[in-house]
């Protein structure tokens, strides 16, 4: 059964009570509103959480520059806001109106919707809840109730991106592979369907998008070996109207689409026994004048090339921006941004679209910045490659060349066929994840959360694969040790927002990050501002012009989500959703738990001129751990295949060489009480005592003699971190 509750009181008050008895003073006496506004709210209105969104209105969403109407605000996934009340001038006076907890202490990606007076998020475990956005009064929330043993399926969290709203309805997917219409108002269920195969390991953590009345939902698991496709349903029913697969079938069952046939020149072996993937895990951009759908599709699976498709090949669509037909999901043209992809280089990092000035004339152009470290420029209705450099330092390839859009790449790098480990930059993080960027009209800018990292890939020599845990053909146990002995002569993290120059192709600021293995989405508005939260416990305003930090509040809690602004009655808030693996460790806003509701402070935070809302400042104690390993029996041999199993299994959640980064919500395993005691290890990793909260069996995966490798390896981690302390 879905859980479904809101409040009678709030959808009866009336939308003038609601906005008379939630302004303070200092707003409704605001000065300078008009004078700073670049576009006045347009007369026409629409009833209180109505969501009446349609193509007129998305198409013409800078006619109403107050509403956030779909994820990246309008078609084109630019992510910025004419709304210019907070601006250079004023964000000084920027304070917190109101907050709300969220009930679970997962990562929390999503950017709100807010349109007809109502702000509408997704958390993690896909639970949907609705404010009022002026007052902060919980309209009402949904629970999807996802099995929490669905979570091992997750690569990267179980978390959820956004929901979209199209004629009265809010759409989100579920990470079990639902996809669910709720009514704007009251949070009934108008329609749900299954849009996977739930017997394999397929999520979904993106936000639907809505063109012409289909909803549009793609789909995660490249990690776990599933085939990628985007699918299209009618908004009003939830039946399927078509489906678009990335990746070639077995072509003895033939093709689903005629360009697969095409498509499967460029794969060698039985690809498809391993599922191939390339899913549509985030990024969509629509043009209503071309009438073109993009979407943008994810790495292979395994990763390892020489695995999935021995012999090589482009292996398309893996890796490429598509361009579709709305209509009937038929194919017009792609780019492939990583030919024979093998390092994790998904091309799902956001899309968005752009009118540049191009050698003397404008063009319609689609940008992306994906995790191989370059930025693109696409024409728009060709799919030509119009330019191309690394806005990261890269090691992987020297350059793009323009004649044939291929990159250029440094043989070392393909270590799947050298048979020799490599440190590759950027590693399977990318040098851009799926943090959305903006791009300011005021400037002409991209904004861009951008990291340094690195990875050694080493390929894996005996691969098999499994129903459970990552598929990536890859050793991530040797490769974690390498770049550990590689110590200085390795690459640097870093993480810093990216101010890049699309046309000249240029960087022109940057703002460093404290923590160098974080970042978080951005928004750009015309106040001539870019606000991004951070793991310092912060939320940022900087100028778009220079970079320069012009304001923060603390959040208390690790940011990772992208904000949105709206504007209601003459007021412009700010509202950003935080919350990530863990409480910020470092910075000014690393703080503990300040609420029962979460362990790692997640929350709608929402921002006005002159807001005095204050968050909790008393921390809530959390029981110190206390690191006691027991004595190490294992021999060396035993210590190798317990660091194998770990980091094929165990690592994803738990961290590299058994240390967590997000031990608020996936423990760090070398402080564990079952450490003590096998039969207490094995009732969680082979028994599934905890599989209520996530942690499932891995007895399928693992015999007993793996699960204690596992313990004695997680042992000498934990006694080399008592070493390690008593040293200091």
């Amino acid at each position: 059964m879905m859980k479904r509750t809101y409040s009678w009181g709030l959808l009866a008050a009336s939308a003038v009570l609601l906005a008379a008895c939630s302004q303070p003073e200092e707003q409704s006496a605001m000065t300078g509103v008009e004078e700073t506004a670049v576009v006045e709210t347009a007369a026409v209105s629409y009833p209180d959480y109505e969501a009446s969104v349609d193509s007129d209105r998305l198409i013409n969403a800078d006619d109403e520059p107050g509403q956030w109407m779909s994820n990246g605000r309008d078609y084109w996934e630019q992510r910025f806001s004419p709304l210019s009340q907070v601006n250079t001038d004023t964000v000084s006076d920027l304070g917190l109106v109101w907050s709300a907890d969220l009930d679970t202490s997962r990562g929390q990606e999503a950017t709100p919707v807010v349109v007809d007076g109502a702000l509408y998020v997704t958390t993690a475990w896909s639970m949907v809840k609705a404010y009022d956005a002026t007052s902060g009064e919980l309209l009402w929330e949904f629970d999807p109730e996802v099995d929490r043993a669905r979570g091992v399926d997750a690569c990267c969290d179980v978390v959820n991106r956004g929901v979209a709203a199209w004629d009265g309805k809010i759409f989100f997917g579920a990470l079990d592979g639902r996809l669910i219409a709720l009514d704007s108002k009251t949070g009934e269920v108008e329609w749900s369907v299954v849009t996977v195969d739930q017997s394999q390991p397929y999520t979904i953590t993106g936000a639907p998008r809505v063109v012409d009345g289909k909803v549009l939902i793609g789909n995660s698991g490249g990690e776990y070996g599933v085939r990628g496709y985007v699918t299209a349903y009618d908004a009003d029913s939830g039946e399927e109207q078509w489906r678009f697969y990335t990746v070639p079938g077995n072509p003895e069952d033939g093709f689903e689409q005629p360009e697969l046939e095409m498509a499967a020149e460029t794969w060698n072996g039985e690809w498809w026994s391993m599922g191939g993937g390339g899913t549509v895990w985030d990024a969509m951009a629509y043009d209503p004048q071309s009438h073109l759908l993009y979407i943008g599709v994810g790495n292979g699976s395994p990763w390892n090339q020489s695995l999935r498709s021995p012999g090589g090949g482009d292996n398309l669509f893996l890796s490429s921006i598509v361009a579709l037909n709305p209509d009937d999901g038929s194919y017009v043209w792609h780019y492939q941004t990583t030919p024979g992809e093998t390092w994790d280089y998904t091309a799902t990092q956001p899309l968005m679209l752009a009118d540049l000035e191009i050698g003397g004339e404008t063009r319609r152009v689609v940008m992306q910045a994906p995790k191989n470290g370059f930025f693109y420029v696409l024409d728009a209705l060709t799919g030509r490659l119009l330019s191309a450099e690394n806005y990261v330092p890269i090691n992987w390839a020297s350059h793009v060349d323009l004649e044939t859009g291929r990159p250029v790449e440094n043989p070392q790098a393909r270590y799947n066929e050298t048979g020799e480990p490599f440190i590759v930059q950027p590693g399977p993080l990318g040098g851009h994840n799926w943090y959305p960027m903006s791009y300011s009209r005021n400037t002409g800018l991209v904004y861009i959360p951008s990291t340094e990292n690195f990875m050694t890939y080493v390929g894996q020599e005996a691969f098999e694969r499994s129903d459970r845990g990552w598929n990536t053909g890859t050793d991530m146990a040797q490769g974690a040790r390498l770049s550990m002995a590689a110590g200085d002569a390795a690459p640097e993290n870093k993480a810093y927002l990216l101010a890049w120059d699309p046309v000249a192709q240029e960087e022109v600021w940057r703002q460093p990050q404290l923590v160098p293995t974080a970042s978080a989405g951005v928004l750009s508005t015309a106040g001539g501002l870019v606000f991004q939260g951070n793991a310092a416990g912060e939320f940022v305003a900087y100028r778009d012009t220079d970079g320069e930090r012009l304001w923060s509040a603390i959040t208390q809690s690790h940011t990772v989500a992208a904000s949105a602004t709206y504007e209601v009655d003459g007021v412009q808030y700010v509202a950003v959703v935080t919350g990530s693996r863990a409480l910020p460790q470092t910075g000014p806003g690393a703080l503990g738990a300040t609420t029962l509701a979460s362990s790692n402070n997640s929350r709608v935070l929402v921002y006005s001129l002159y807001g005095e809302h204050e968050l909790p400042a008393e921390e809530i104690v959390a029981e110190d751990q206390e690191l006691n390993p027991p004595a190490l029996t294992a021999n060396n041999e035993m210590l190798a295949a317990g660091e194998q199993t770990y980091g094929r299994y165990c690592s994803v959640c738990h961290g590299d060489s058994a240390e967590s980064d997000g031990a608020g919500v996936f423990p760090d395993l070398r402080y564990s009480e079952r450490l003590q005691d096998l039969d207490a290890w094995n009732s969680v990793v082979l028994e599934g005592e905890l599989s209520d909260g996530g942690m499932v069996s891995f007895a399928e995966q693992m015999e007993p003699s793996d699960a204690a490798a596992v313990r004695q390896y997680v042992i000498s981690r934990a006694i080399a971190l008592a070493d390690e302390l008593r040293a200091q």
